[in-house]
């Protein structure tokens, strides 16, 4: 089976203490999506549990949002945000 990814957004910055993700949004994402975060050494899946933006927890969010979204691994600026289906 082909797993079908749809580009979401950008990672523009990762704030390690907290494991969130600043991630500029391209399409929607929603809790409970499940996504790949992919760049040059960064390649892992999971399930968004958390989203926020300006600290306020979020269920959804749209195109041209920047959101934090809070990530299993270390990401990395440029890494690209993928839903996976």
């Amino acid at each position: 089976m082909v797993n079908i990814m749809k580009k979401v957004g950008v990672v523009d910055k990762f704030y390690s203490k907290i494991s969130v993700a600043l991630v500029t949004l391209s399409d929607t994402l929603a809790v409970d999506d499940k996504i790949k975060i992919k760049g040059a050494t960064t390649d892992f899946e999971q399930v968004v549990k958390s989203m926020q933006i300006e600290h306020e927890s979020i269920n959804s969010a749209t195109k041209g949002q920047m959101i934090g979204l809070k990530v299993e691994n270390r990401v990395r600026p440029h890494d690209e945000v993928f839903i996976v289906e």
